[in-house]
C-alpha cells in the first residue's frame, strides 16, 4: 500500500505530523490536495501569532500529497527547494492549505501552495513554491 492509499484509508493517522498538528485531509485528487488545521495557542510564536513555520509545513504537506497523486508505485519524493512569502498573520481559527502540481518531470516535480483562512471571507496568509526530487521508492 502506497502513502496516498494509507492517507485515503487511515486519514491523519497515516502521518504522525498530521496527528500532532491536528491536520485533516479535505481533498486529494490528481495534482491537487487541500488540508485543514485548527490554530491552537501552543502553535503561536512569542508574540501570539501562528508561528510561520506552521504555514510552511502545512503548504509543504499539501504540495507533497498533490505530487503523490501523480507518482507511480515505484516513485517517492523529497523536498529539494522551497520558498515562502508570508502575506498576513493569523492568531486563531482554521487555516487551509492547497497544494498544486505545476509540472511533474521524471526527476523533479514543481508545485505551488497557498495557505488561507476563511473567517467570513478568504484571506491569503502565505504562498509557497517548491521543487521535489522524484526518487525510486524503497
Amino acid at each position: 500500500m502506497n502513502y496516498l492509499d494509507k492517507i485515503k484509508k487511515d486519514g491523519k493517522l497515516a502521518n504522525p505530523f498530521f496527528c500532532l498538528m491536528g491536520i485533516e485531509v479535505m481533498i486529494d485528487e490528481a495534482g491537487r490536495a487541500v488540508l485543514k488545521m485548527q490554530v491552537r495557542p501552543d502553535m503561536h510564536n512569542g508574540v501570539g501569532w501562528l508561528q510561520g513555520g506552521m504555514l510552511v509545513a502545512l503548504a509543504d504537506e499539501a504540495m507533497a500529497l498533490a505530487v503523490y497523486s501523480q507518482l507511480s508505485d515505484s516513485e517517492g519524493i523529497a523536498t529539494i527547494a522551497e520558498s515562502t512569502s508570508f502575506i498576513k498573520g493569523v492568531r486563531d481559527g482554521v487555516v487551509y492549505a492547497e497544494g498544486r502540481v505545476i509540472r511533474k518531470g521524471r526527476r523533479v516535480a514543481f508545485c505551488e501552495g497557498e495557505v488561507w483562512t476563511q473567517n467570513g471571507e478568504k484571506a491569503l496568509l502565505s504562498r509557497t513554491s517548491a521543487a521535489f526530487a522524484v526518487t525510486q521508492a524503497k
